[in-house]
């Protein structure tokens, strides 16, 4: 059976097209929950809100991007709700003011591992990690960061500058010894 089959057969309420297409994403969404919320049972939550919400709003899906990624999109913003409604305060800073200049520069030390890199993004501020993460993990653009984060693609673009600024700074206490 063909996605769009399946997906249409889920508009009607099929319910086995909708186990069928759970079957088929749910360990990927899980993976993509994971990254951001890191908690399994958290990310269990997060992927079952995300596809009963996928599941209720698929009449607005229109095949423009894949499924895959129409729901990857709702996966992020669920957990990026679940992260805030965990914290339940956050203070906005108005980037918009700043000119960005764009950095393609992702090189670190040498001996600096995948993992150390892992773990300093963990480290980093929300707004920060999320775009970072977006843009290099989740391989989005700005403008779609931008429209995910409710940010303008100048925001986004700032905050990946400012968060790999960051991040470089702490992969670099990392390698001279003066981070805790």
């Amino acid at each position: 059976m063909f996605q769009i089959d399946v997906v249409e057969q889920c508009r009607a309420n099929n319910r086995q097209a909708q186990i069928q297409l759970y079957k088929q994403y749910c360990g990927g969404m899980f993976c993509v929950a994971m990254r951001y919320v890191k908690n399994g049972d958290d990310a269990e939550d997060v992927v079952q809100e995300s596809f009963i919400k996928a599941f209720q709003k698929l009449h607005q899906f229109k095949g423009e991007v894949t499924f895959g990624a129409w729901l990857k999109r709702i996966v992020i913003n669920k957990s990026i709700d679940f992260l805030k409604a965990k914290k339940q305060h956050t203070v906005a800073l108005d980037e918009n003011y700043m000119q960005v200049s764009e950095d393609d520069d992702w090189t670190v030390e040498n001996d600096i591992t995948l993992d150390q890199v892992k773990t300093a993004i963990t480290k980093l501020p929300d707004k920060y990690r999320y775009v970072l993460m977006m843009f290099l993990i989740e391989g989005y653009d700005h403008r779609e960061i931008a429209q995910v984060l409710k940010l303008t693609e100048t925001t986004s673009r700032t905050r990946l500058l400012r968060g790999k600024s960051y991040l470089k700074e702490l992969l670099k206490e990392k390698v001279y010894g003066t981070g805790s």
